[in-house]
């Protein structure tokens, strides 16, 4: 499962954060340096966050999977069973105010039947859990014209932060 990882990338950020970032799998970078989105995507998730009026260091940023798949290919469904139960861990330690899926897989494990680009930027209510996904920065990163949209979604958030609303429930 793990053959092609030099290490286990676990979650990073404080014991109280209110806000938890949650990504795919680890890259190469993360790999490396044994901490989630430190590389291309994690500068870029850095500005999204400023733009939310967050710093890193102010919230938990983790992934799904928490070992670098071989060729950077998605996790396979045995990985992410396999590796969920830390992530499950996690979340129950923190109890966040909001989850930040990055991207479709990690909304996958969060809201299976949503598409990301029907729910990102808007908060809804999953399993007692307000859950506000972003797309990946990734995918701005391969897809500039997404920039926009993720800096439209990190506003937003502020803003949920700010001024909590009602959370709708979007039902299966």
């Amino acid at each position: 499962m793990c053959e092609s990882a030099t290490q286990l990338v676990p979650g990073d950020g404080p014991a109280g954060a209110e806000v938890v970032f949650v990504g795919e799998a680890p890259g190469a970078a993360e790999d490396l340096e044994g901490r989630p989105f430190v590389g291309r995507a994690g500068r870029l998730l850095a500005d999204l966050l400023a733009a939310a009026g967050l710093r890193r260091e102010d919230v938990y940023v983790t992934n799904v999977v928490k070992a670098r798949p071989p060729g950077n290919r998605d996790p396979r469904k045995a990985e992410v069973a396999h590796h969920l139960p830390w992530l499950v861990a996690e979340l129950e330690a923190l109890r966040p105010r909001a989850v930040v899926p990055l991207g479709r897989h990690a909304l996958a494990h969060f809201a299976p039947d949503l598409r990301i680009a029907e729910v990102h930027g808007r908060p809804v209510e999953r399993d007692g859990r307000v859950v506000f996904a972003w797309y990946h920065p990734a995918a701005a990163l391969h897809n500039p014209a997404l920039r926009p949209t993720l800096s439209a979604d990190a506003r937003a958030l502020a803003d949920f932060l700010e001024h909590p609303p009602g959370v709708p429930t979007l039902e299966p």
